[in-house]
């Protein structure tokens, strides 16, 4: 037998170990380990946490090999953000990956995540519906969306019958409405209560320390602060120790489960965000969300998006066609979230092709590297950047 055949076998064999002491497959989930404010080794420390507390899990580590850390598995690249990015998605589009674990990554509009964080009352878990990213351009229709996608995430969690409710914002009472019409017409929604004395599925600032429900509905940029501040009480603010991050990615037709955790989060945080990217990972957390819009479709999900969307002004029948798709890598900053349409739209009158995204500290458009210096100006001179903006 050749030294070939012997490593195919012993690597077979390892396999089979690994998948009996898991109880089920191995899941291969992916840390950008470089660009943390805590440093390198702190995100290490949070995958050999994760690795330890979850059998089965395997950490590929993405960015510049530390020494120290050699039992873990690496795919190395260069230190920048741009080369973590670029080897996250090839190790995805090579199918060597189940899921990932991101500090920064720009979403397609109509992904967003579903965060997770412990309440400090009773110390149960609550996934905040949503954190970053945006899974509707328009707020209604988003809240709306961001409802099915919290169930989905608790349910992939393994909550069989998550209670969900709504925090009490602006365009939380019509969305409620919209989803307990679903409800009537047979979409299964399990709706929590406020702990205070009236009651209802509009959620105080109470409920939230107290984690009354299972998923919390609000938009993604309130969820992201709640998420932070939570996550950072016992810290004085400036390192997230306690909860799994801001969540696993859901869109229609998204089939990644890219996590996010944040440029201050600590070594628990990040090993809890781990376990959970498995956790949805083996659960199929795509697969689920496609169920879960199938049934609030076949209840009327389409007809409730378009209620709760405004009408669209007469300038938008005018809207410039985009240019031809060219690859975008290269991110501009500072565009305010309502201007991004119209400010893409003024880049593709210049025949420029963009697209516009969510990041994880807010809206950026995304273009050529050998466009930006122009978009920029363009975006400068149609005023939705400041002069000192986008560079």
């Amino acid at each position: 037998m050749d030294n070939l055949k012997r490593q195919r076998i012993a690597e077979a064999l390892a396999d089979i170990v690994r998948t009996a002491r898991a109880c089920g497959p191995e899941r291969r989930i992916a840390l950008m380990v470089g660009g943390g404010e805590l440093g390198a080794e702190e995100l290490l420390r949070g995958a050999r946490m994760a690795q330890e507390a979850r059998p089965g899990l395997r950490v590929l580590a993405i960015g510049k090999p530390e020494p120290g850390w050699e039992d873990l598995d690496w795919l190395p690249c260069e230190d920048s953000d741009e080369a973590r990015a670029a080897a996250l998605d090839a190790a995805f589009a090579e199918g060597r990956i189940d899921g990932a674990v991101a500090l920064h990554y720009p979403f397609p509009i109509g992904v967003t995540t579903i965060g997770r964080m412990q309440t400090p009352g009773c110390g149960r878990p609550l996934f905040v519906a949503s954190c970053t990213g945006m899974s509707h351009a328009r707020r209604g229709p988003a809240l709306l969306l961001n409802a099915i996608y919290g169930l989905a995430a608790a349910k992939a969690a393994g909550i069989a019958r998550p209670s969900l409710a709504f925090l009490n914002q602006d365009g939380a009472a019509q969305a409620l409405r919209a989803l307990q019409r679903l409800r009537d017409a047979g979409y299964d929604v399990n709706f929590g209560t406020s702990g205070r004395g009236d009651g209802g599925s509009l959620l105080r600032g109470n409920d939230l320390v107290a984690g009354t429900v299972d998923v919390l509905v609000c938009d993604s940029l309130t969820g992201n602060a709640l998420v932070k501040v939570f996550a950072t009480f016992t810290s004085g603010g400036y390192r997230e120790t306690v909860g799994w991050g801001y969540g696993p990615s859901v869109g229609e037709g998204w089939s990644r489960v890219v996590s996010i955790i944040s440029r201050a989060s600590g070594a628990p945080v990040a090993a809890q965000a781990l376990q959970l990217a498995a956790t949805c990972s083996a659960a199929d957390l795509p697969g689920i969300v496609t169920r879960e819009l199938a049934a609030a479709r076949a209840a009327g999900l389409d007809e409730a998006l378009a209620q709760l969307a405004p009408a669209a002004p007469a300038a938008a029948a005018s809207a410039p066609a985009a240019p031809p798709a060219v690859p975008v890598d290269a991110q501009i900053t500072g565009v305010d979230v309502l201007d991004l349409e119209p400010a893409t739209q003024a880049l593709w009158k210049e025949n420029i092709y963009a697209e516009n995204a969510m990041g994880c500290t807010g809206p950026v458009i995304r273009v050529q590297a050998s466009h930006k210096e122009r978009a920029v100006a363009i975006l400068q001179r149609e005023g939705f950047l400041a002069p000192s903006e986008g560079e």
